[in-house]
């Protein structure tokens, strides 16, 4: 599971039906899914990204200091299939190490749930729609987190 995590002062998504999430200053979070994901990596996302230090002190601009949970942050989720572009042959990405809709949308609203849980806002965009994201960065501040790198040592 990968997801892009931007720090923002506000954000909305809309679909073709209008817009069907928006928040204030916290997290906007682009979410792929690939095959080999599961409940494993559902926590493990959920869990790093409330609790990873990407808000600064109260009264200051910069720094990581605080998590979303210890300030109160806003989270807009958003799935995107294209995280798992690859680019290796050829001009036009190829899409196979996505997860196909019926895998990924309930894993999808699973990651949703897991936030859910926090009891922060929690809003989302439409699995499978065509979606435009509107958001402001603060910072800014764009961190890209992948499950398979939790195996990994620290270098």
């Amino acid at each position: 599971m990968r997801a892009v995590i931007q720090r923002v002062n506000s954000a909305s998504v809309t679909a073709d039906a209008g817009e069907s999430g928006a928040i204030g200053a916290g997290l906007a979070i682009l979410v792929g899914i690939t095959g080999k994901d599961g409940p494993p990596e559902v926590t493990y996302l959920a869990e790093k990204v409330l609790n990873m230090r990407l808000f600064p002190l109260p009264g200051e601009m910069t720094g990581f200091e605080r998590s979303a949970l210890e300030v109160g942050a806003e989270v807009l989720l958003v799935s995107q299939f294209t995280l798992y572009a690859s680019t290796r042959k050829g001009r036009r990405p190829g899409f196979s190490d996505a997860a196909p809709g019926e895998i990924a949308s309930p894993l999808f609203e699973s990651v949703v749930a897991e936030f859910r849980k926090s009891g922060l806002k929690v809003a989302t965009g439409v699995f499978g729609a065509h979606m435009h994201l509107r958001l402001e960065n603060d910072g800014p501040v764009t961190i890209v987190l992948d499950s398979d790198e939790r195996f990994q040592p620290r270098g």
